[in-house]
């Protein structure tokens, strides 16, 4: 079996105050421990060697994609895993997608990791038709998306929950018409292929969401906008998926981790 997980660590694991989150999020990768791990939101961590000692407290191997405007993001792989191939989308997204790709049993995985515009659903619905174009030309059979699409579930009515944002928040989910919630950047994805590993796996509304936490996010309500999209083929093999909450993934970042096991 092997275990993926997705996580935004919240301006890389950094608070405004100087307080370093790094020793909860080790916490929270060594209790799931993770083959794989996508993370978002990385700050500060494409230099000074700040990747690497991440990747040292949480024992894995960091793969990291520069941003072209907003913050870095990483795919990490515990031993004895081999990689295959690893670099980035070369889009110019908000934030940035990394690409890397493992040997398993089963074929070559390949997995995403995604941090999508947060504020304009324009922007992420256009960066959803990268992210299709780029699994179908590069993702082969076995391939995963992960991360912060930003974007909420097409397949739920959130009209009332987003009532209770304040106006700055809500619009970011809303068409222009100021009435209409943007679902689009996920719905590009589904019209692709990818198939939503929550979904599949059977899970509900009421334990989906993965913000907020403790820690904090004021621009949210109960959300699910972190995701595991995968192929066909891949989604066959997923086992369980869950959202990570309790102890120390309640206040190491404004999101929860989301885990799923692979038959691979």
């Amino acid at each position: 079996m092997l275990r993926v997980m997705t996580w935004n660590i919240l301006a890389g694991g950094r608070d405004r105050h100087g307080t370093d989150r790094w020793g909860r999020i080790a916490a929270v990768v060594a209790a799931q421990r993770p083959d794989v791990l996508a993370l978002q939101e990385l700050r500060g961590l494409d230099r000074d060697g700040r990747m690497a000692e991440l990747g040292g407290r949480l024992g894995m191997t960091p793969h990291l994609a520069r941003s072209w405007f907003g913050q870095p993001v990483a795919v990490l792989v515990r031993a004895p895993l081999r990689v295959l191939r690893a670099g980035r989308v070369r889009r110019p997204f908000h934030h940035a997608t990394a690409l890397l790709q493992v040997a398993t049993e089963a074929g070559p995985l390949t997995v995403f990791s995604t941090h999508l515009n947060p504020y304009s659903g324009g922007r992420r619905r256009m960066e959803a038709d990268w992210l299709a174009a780029a699994v179908r030309r590069t993702g082969g059979r076995l391939a995963l998306l992960a991360g912060d699409l930003n974007t909420l579930d097409p397949a739920v009515d959130h009209t009332a929950r987003l009532a209770g944002l304040p106006d700055l928040y809500r619009r970011r989910h809303l068409r222009r018409d100021g009435r209409t919630v943007d679902t689009r950047a996920v719905s590009r994805l589904l019209d692709a292929g990818l198939v939503d590993l929550w979904r599949h796996a059977g899970g509900g509304e009421a334990d989906g969401p993965t913000v907020p936490t403790r820690h904090g996010g004021g621009e949210f309500v109960a959300m699910r906008l972190d995701y595991l999209l995968a192929t066909p083929e891949l989604a066959d093999l997923a086992r369980t998926v869950r959202v990570v909450r309790g102890g120390d993934a309640d206040t190491a970042s404004d999101h929860h981790p989301v885990v799923a096991d692979l038959a691979l």
